[in-house]
């Protein structure tokens, strides 16, 4: 306990060694990281010490809506927790435990035309998301999913990257992780022209939430910490994700690769429409359910953390 006391110090002392260390872990500029460690490093130094008291695997689960920055907190924290604390640490993504394109086309065909489109619960495999979470808490290498967003499948499995564990930490971020279900009498009625025009009956939406009931809760339920990054409304949400779909655009371009599963404004409305029911829901309940929560303003900026509440 004593080697890692004081997590904040020994980073700010291995940043000034290196001042790209952490830039260059989350692929932002210096000022952008600077302006984070207020609120991220007292957090990797929490899970430092409650992976002390654990003596075993901690799982903590970041969740917050589309573009909050949830992958740029897990790439921090790995940094900072592999770099400076000497721990192992695997980062997961619920993104990576989508339903293949084809396994999508046939609950699409099953249950309702909607679930062709990744996102809303029931288009996840838990079952893969459960037995990945265990292994990672075993000794033994353990592939870890990929999901390839530009071709909007999964990547093969030759590709996956393998993790040795037991893991110190793993670190898993997603929309839904945590979120309890609505409760079905909301469900009636649309709130979108998206529900109105394409699911009048409230089928999807409903399996939807069925799912998140009734399936979701065994792969949240290795999560002993739960990080909320709260956002200011859902359209911050919008810019900041269609803004990760211009980037991974430009990205592929510049690659050479393959852009049609890319969306265009049209594609990305669309695509909105499918998460606005449940982004709000998870926007109204998860700063009540999470352990800790960041709170962003309209700038993508952290200005607060209830991290002080538990020190």
């Amino acid at each position: 306990m004593d080697k890692f006391s004081n997590v904040v110090a020994e980073a700010h002392a291995a940043a000034a060694r290196d001042p790209h260390w952490l830039s260059n872990a989350a692929g932002l500029s210096p000022a952008t990281v600077n302006a984070l460690l207020p609120f991220y490093l007292p957090l990797a130094e929490h899970l430092v010490r409650l992976r002390a008291e654990r003596g075993a695997t901690l799982t903590v689960g970041i969740q917050g809506p589309q573009g909050a920055g949830k992958t740029t907190l897990t790439d921090l924290l790995q940094a900072v927790l592999r770099d400076v604390a000497g721990l192992s640490v695997a980062c997961l993504s619920i993104d990576d435990f989508y339903l293949t394109r084809p396994q999508r086309a046939e609950l699409a065909e099953r249950v309702h035309p909607l679930f062709i489109t990744r996102g809303v619960p029931g288009t996840h495999d838990v079952a893969l998301g459960v037995q990945l979470l265990h292994a990672l808490t075993q000794s033994g290498a353990t592939p870890i999913p990929r999901f390839d967003k530009g071709r909007d499948d999964r990547l093969p499995e030759s590709e996956w990257p393998v993790v040795h564990g037991p893991c110190d930490v793993v670190l898993f971020e997603g929309l839904w992780i945590g979120l309890p279900p609505l409760d079905d009498a909301t469900l009636a009625e649309p709130i979108n022209a998206l529900e109105a025009r394409e699911d009048p009956d409230a089928v999807w939406r409903r399996h939807a939430n069925h799912e998140l009931r009734e399936s979701y809760p065994a792969l949240f339920a290795p999560c002993e910490l739960l990080v909320h990054v709260q956002v200011p409304d859902f359209g911050c949400v919008k810019r900041w994700r269609g803004g990760a779909e211009h980037a991974l655009r430009a990205r592929l371009q510049a690659a050479g690769a393959n852009t049609s599963r890319v969306m265009d404004e049209a594609a990305l409305a669309r695509f909105f429409d499918h998460y606005e029911r449940f982004t709000a829901h998870a926007m109204r309940e998860m700063p009540a359910v999470a352990d800790i929560v960041l709170r962003l303003d309209r700038e993508h900026r952290v200005v607060d953390s209830t991290l002080a509440v538990l020190r």
